[in-house]
């Protein structure tokens, strides 16, 4: 590597200490206003930087990287989803990519038990009653939710964030089940206490709560389609904290609306910020937006993370966190 500074371009504002960092270490271009940049903004900083620091609002398809200029060799992602990064035509015009796995897994598990919480025992509609000053007193038979205490738990992805919540939900009193393209050790699975299910439409008809927590990729589009949702029990909830596009919003939507399911807890969405109105209006519907990360020690170790990835790699070695297509 040249001994002068990267030129390392920022998309998005990130913490003060996190900028003032990569200030110190790089010839750094950062964000004015915590807007996302527009496709014509992300091309031209990529014509002229040696590091591009992309967060999940931008999209680093295949078009985009064939407009990169030269001097482009990093792509250092600020979060561990790269769904919205082609990592194989990355790799093909000789740029690396790198994420920052690990740093949110407790995060996401406080947020995916949260809405747990929130959906089976109403807390959203207590909280709006409170708040429109509805309330007429307490009844013996006013929102009325369940306990989740012996409660089944079925995790949809048993990796980082999945072992995180069963830790959580086992601690509420839950029994642990889940699906996993692998079937975990046998000492792993006698600590979580967890019973694997290999066929997933037998785990989904048989759980009180679904909890999706597996990774975006084609495999898993749609993975909770209309016709495994219809297998869930009517009794029974979903939550998601991973990626919208694992679940069929449409078809949850029209379920939930006709009562065939009794809540879902979401954080992310199958549209992004177009969220489905008729979805969020539901009232056994806990909405959240992406707030399944928004730590301030989540997102600092996220940005210490982005900093060694690029400092490694100016150091002329391969960053830790680089991103391999064939292990996603």
């Amino acid at each position: 590597m040249p001994s002068e500074r990267l030129s390392v371009v920022v998309t998005r504002r990130l913490p003060e200490p996190v900028e003032n960092r990569l200030k110190d270490l790089f010839d750094v271009t950062l964000r004015d206003d915590d807007t996302p940049m527009t496709r014509a903004e992300l091309i031209a900083a990529a014509q002229n930087c040696d590091v591009l620091v992309p967060t999940l609002t931008d999209q680093i398809d295949a078009g985009f990287i064939g407009q990169a200029g030269p001097r482009l060799k990093l792509i250092a992602n600020y979060g561990a989803g790269v769904d919205h990064i082609d990592i194989h035509t990355a790799r093909q015009r000789g740029v690396l990519v790198s994420n920052t796995p690990g740093v949110v897994t407790e995060d996401t598990a406080d947020m995916a038990m949260a809405l747990i919480l929130g959906v089976t025992r109403r807390i959203p509609e207590g909280l709006g009653a409170m708040k429109s000053g509805d309330w007429p007193g307490w009844s013996p038979t006013a929102f009325l939710g369940g306990r989740i205490g012996g409660r089944r738990l079925g995790i949809i992805g048993m990796g980082r964030i999945g072992k995180a919540l069963a830790q959580r939900a086992a601690a509420f009193g839950m029994q642990i089940h889940y699906h996993n393209r692998r079937r975990l050790r046998p000492e792993i699975e006698q600590q979580y206490n967890a019973t694997y299910w290999e066929d997933l439409d037998q785990m989904v008809a048989r759980m009180d709560v679904i909890s999706v927590n597996c990774p975006s990729t084609p495999a898993t589009f749609h993975l909770m389609n209309a016709r495994r949702l219809k297998l869930m029990k009517p009794t029974a909830v979903i939550v998601n904290t991973s990626r919208g596009e694992v679940v069929d919003e449409n078809a949850l939507t029209r379920m939930l609306s006709a009562g065939e399911l009794a809540g879902a807890g979401l954080d992310v969405y199958e549209y992004g910020t177009e969220t489905n109105t008729a979805l969020r209006d539901l009232p056994n519907v806990v909405t959240l937006p992406h707030m399944g990360s928004a730590t301030v020690e989540g997102r600092l170790e996220m940005g210490e993370k982005v900093i060694i990835n690029i400092k490694t790699f100016a150091d002329g070695h391969r960053p830790p966190d680089q991103v391999v297509p064939g292990l996603l």
